[in-house]
């Protein structure tokens, strides 16, 4: 198995239909690792093959206590272990199939998501955390958006 590719095909194939769910909530919450930079590791992709043989709780157990145990470090132990921490915690918000589109719903899912990862989980930032993908999507779009301006003067002013 590649490293930052699970490929869930047996996974589904050999188990309940649940699973085909479960497999669903892994891709998403390792997709939204991705879409930070983030990937996975390797026992995070196997522990996340076994959810139909434990629990999203014990599999979150088994991740914990992977890092607490853990003797020998890469360069990247530290994102990878928010991001297998982070994934385990979506998994388990979207098994709970509970979501509430409020303030204090957003509130509760960035607690339970970010939960022994980050301190301030769940509360309220009183300043800007705008990411820089952001910032970059933006001018991209500027840059788009200036360019197809100077086309069309140009176009206007060949005239």
């Amino acid at each position: 198995m590649k490293e930052g590719n699970l490929n869930f095909d047996e996974y589904i194939r050999q188990g309940e239909p649940s699973q085909r769910e479960k497999a669903g909530y892994w891709q998403t919450a390792i997709g939204l690792q991705a879409v930070d930079g983030l990937k996975v590791s390797s026992y995070l992709q196997n522990t996340a093959c076994r959810h139909g043989d434990i629990t999203i709780d014990e599999a979150r157990e088994l991740v914990n206590q992977y890092y607490i145990t853990k003797t020998a470090h890469d360069a990247n132990d530290d994102d990878k272990e928010e991001a297998d921490r982070v994934s385990s915690n979506i998994v388990k918000v979207l098994s709970s199939q509970t979501f509430d589109f409020s303030a204090g719903g957003y509130q509760s899912v960035h607690r339970r998501v970010f939960e022994g990862v980050m301190k301030h989980a769940g509360e309220f930032r009183k300043y800007d955390i705008t990411k820089k993908e952001w910032e970059s999507y933006r001018l991209k779009y500027i840059a788009i958006h200036n360019n197809s301006n100077i086309c069309k003067h140009l176009q206007t002013s060949e005239k």
